[in-house]
C-alpha cells in the first residue's frame, strides 16, 4: 500500500490455478479439466486447486505498464464424493460441503477478507476487482462486500436489462426494465456508437475502440447494482511482417460501477494478464507445487508460502529498479536482446539477487565491481572464462 499513491486506484486481480500433482493419496488433490487443453477436447490433470488475489503496482501514474503482487494463495480443495455404499447423512454433508467449497462462494470469502485488511490499514479506498467470466456470476456479485467494484467478463450472449421506470408508487416495485440486445448483437449495431481510449497492453500504448451502454441491470447481480457494459474491438496483429491481418476475439465486459471512468475500466482489466505472468513464474521459476509434501497442512501452507517470496521478490524490484540501467545488472544472451525501457524480468530480478549474494564470497568486491572487470578483460585476444562468469550466467 505504501507504494500506491493516493490519486491511484486500487486494483486487484482473482483467479484459480492448478498445480500437478502425482500421488494420489495427497489430501486436496483431484482431477481437474486442464485449462491448456485444446477448445474441441476436454483433457483432465490431477492435481491441487489453489485460489489467488493479486495487487496491481503500476509503473508511474497514469497510462503505464504494471506488475501483480500476489497478495493471497488460498487452497481450494473439493469436497470428497462418498462411495455408493454411503448413508443419508453422509450424501447430505457431502451436498453441503460441496456448495461451501465452491469455488466462487471461496473467491467472496477472500475479497471480504482484502476488504477487511484494507480497513484495518485505514484504507477507505474503493477497492475495484478484476475478474474473467467463471467469476462473473450471481456466487459472486450478488455476495459484494461495500466498496468494491467488479470488472468481469460475460458471454456475447448474455441477457441484460434497462433500469425500469418508476411511472408510479403503486403495486409491487419493478427490478428489470426492458430487454436489452445481447453484447454480441449491440457490437454489431450502428445504434451505439464507438469510442476510442487509450490503454496500456502488450508492452506499448494502444488505442482501443469500445462502446459503452450504462444503466443497466443483470438477473446475475439482481437489483443491487446498476452496471454499465463495456465492448471492446478486437485488435489486429500479423504473425510476420509479410502475413495476413488476424483478430483476436472482442470483450465484453460489465462493471458494478455506473459512473467509473471508460479508460480506467478498461486499463484495470487488461492489467488482469499479470496475474497470469504470476502464475507461470511461481510454476516454472520458483517450483511452487514441485515439494513433495504430503500433510495436510504443508501442501496448503508451503505453494503459499512460496507466493509470499515471490512477492517481497517483486516489491523490492520495484523499489530499487524503477529505471533499470542495463549496464548494472548482467548483459542478456545474444538470443534475448533487451529492449528499450523493458522491465526487468522475473528471471533477471532472481539472477541478479544470485549474484548480489554470490558476489563477496566468489571474490568480487561488489556486483558491479565483477561486472567491470569482465568488461576490460573482454577486449583480451586471449580470454579464459573465469569461474564467477560461469556461475553468475546460469539463468533461471
Amino acid at each position: 500500500m505504501e507504494e500506491i499513491g493516493s490519486d491511484q486506484m486500487l486494483i486487484a486481480h482473482m483467479d484459480d490455478t492448478l498445480l500437478k500433482k502425482t500421488g494420489k493419496k495427497i489430501p486436496g488433490t483431484a482431477w481437474r479439466r486442464d485449462p491448456l487443453g485444446p477448445p474441441f477436447h476436454t483433457n483432465f490433470i490431477w492435481g491441487q486447486r489453489f485460489l489467488q488475489i493479486s495487487m496491481a503496482l503500476p509503473s508511474q501514474t497514469g497510462i503505464s505498464q504494471s506488475r501483480a503482487i500476489p497478495v493471497d494463495f488460498h487452497h481450494c480443495p473439493t469436497a470428497k464424493k462418498p462411495n455408493n455404499k454411503a448413508t443419508e447423512l453422509e450424501i447430505k454433508q457431502y451436498k453441503e460441503a460441496k456448495k461451501q467449497l465452491n469455488l466462487s462462494i471461496q473467491g467472496v470469502e477472500r475479497i471480504k477478507k482484502l476488504r477487511e485488511s484494507l480497513d484495518n490499514e485505514a484504507t477507505s479506498q474503493d477497492l475495484y476487482l478484476s475478474v474473467d467470466g467463471s467469476y462473473t456470476n450471481s456466487n459472486v456479485l450478488k455476495n459484494l462486500p461495500e466498496r468494491v467494484t467488479l470488472i468481469g467478463r460475460i458471454r456475447k450472449d448474455s441477457k441484460l436489462h434497462r433500469i425500469p421506470e418508476t411511472l408510479n408508487n403503486m403495486g409491487r416495485k419493478k427490478v428489470y426494465g426492458d430487454r436489452m440486445p445481447t453484447p454480441e448483437e449491440i457490437r454489431k449495431s450502428d445504434d451505439v456508437k464507438w469510442q476510442d481510449v487509450k490503454a496500456w497492453a502488450a508492452g506499448k500504448e494502444h488505442l482501443f475502440n469500445i462502446k459503452i451502454v450504462k444503466d443497466l441491470r443483470s438477473e446475475m447481480a439482481g437489483g443491487k447494482h446498476d452496471l454499465q457494459l463495456i465492448i471492446i474491438r478486437p485488435l489486429h496483429y500479423r504473425l510476420t511482417k509479410k502475413s495476413r491481418l488476424l483478430y483476436r476475439d472482442p470483450a465484453y465486459l460489465i462493471c458494478t460501477d455506473n459512473k467509473l471512468d471508460p479508460q480506467k475500466l478498461v486499463q484495470a482489466y487488461l492489467w488482469r494478464w499479470e496475474i497470469e505472468v504470476n502464475f507461470r513464474d511461481e510454476k516454472t521459476l520458483l517450483g511452487s507445487g514441485k515439494a513433495q509434501v504430503r500433510n495436510k497442512n504443508s501442501i496448503a501452507n508451503l505453494p503459499a508460502f512460496i507466493a509470499a517470496i515471490y512477492s517481497f521478490l517483486l516489491i523490492a524490484s520495484h523499489k530499487t529498479c524503477r529505471k533499470p540501467d542495463r549496464n548494472d545488472v548482467l548483459p542478456r544472451p545474444k538470443w534475448y536482446p533487451a529492449k528499450k525501457g523493458q522491465r526487468l524480468s522475473t528471471g533477471e530480478i532472481i539472477n541478479l539477487l544470485r549474484s548480489q549474494l554470490w558476489a563477496k564470497a566468489l571474490g568480487c568486491e561488489s556486483f558491479s565491481g565483477f561486472v567491470k572487470r569482465e568488461i576490460e578483460t573482454r577486449s583480451r585476444k586471449k580470454y579464459a572464462p573465469t569461474l564467477s562468469s560461469a556461475i553468475f550466467y546460469i539463468r533461471k
